[in-house]
C-alpha cells in the first residue's frame, strides 16, 4: 500500500463525561472529520492503562487516541492528571520499543467541543498519514 492512498486506523479511548459527548455533538452537528477513528468509551481517561495504548499499537492500530476533561474539569476529581502522567511515561517507552511516539495523542476535549473535536481528529489522521503505517502491522 503507497502512502498516498493509506488509511490509518486509530483506537481511541474517549472520556464518557467530555470527549465522548463531544463526538456526538460533532454528529449531531454534522461536523465533518475522518471516520478512521474506532472509539471506545471509557467512565475516565484516567483509566486507560498504558498496556492498552500498547496493546492496540502491536495489534497493528496506526495511532491511538485519548480525550479527557481539562484539567480539573474531571468527573472523578483526578484521572485526567492519572492520564497525563501515563502518557509522559508511554511516550519515551513507546519510542524505545521502535514507535514513534506521535502515534499516541492526549488531548483535554470537553462536552461542549465538538468543533474542537472534529479539528483535532482530523489532525491526527493526517499527521499519521504522514507517518505512514504502523511498523509492527503485519509482525
Amino acid at each position: 500500500m503507497s502512502k498516498e492512498n493509506f488509511e490509518p486506523q486509530i483506537v481511541g479511548f474517549l472520556c464518557n463525561w467530555c470527549t465522548y459527548v463531544a463526538s456526538d455533538l460533532a454528529g449531531v452537528a454534522r461536523l465533518q472529520y475522518p471516520p478512521n477513528l474506532r472509539a471506545i468509551r471509557m467512565m475516565c481517561s484516567g483509566s486507560v492503562s498504558p498496556l492498552y495504548v500498547i496493546s492496540a499499537l502491536k495489534k497493528g492500530a496506526d495511532g491511538v487516541f485519548i480525550g479527557g476533561c481539562h484539567i480539573g474539569d474531571c468527573h472523578y476529581q483526578r484521572g485526567n492528571h492519572s492520564t497525563l502522567k501515563r502518557v509522559t511515561i508511554v511516550k519515551p517507552l513507546l519510542e524505545a520499543l521502535g514507535i514513534d511516539s506521535r502515534r499516541l495523542r492526549l488531548e483535554w476535549v470537553s462536552a461542549s467541543e465538538g468543533a474542537k473535536f472534529s479539528r483535532v481528529i482530523a489532525e491526527f489522521v493526517n499527521q499519521i498519514k504522514k507517518l505512514g503505517p504502523n511498523p509492527l502491522k503485519g509482525i
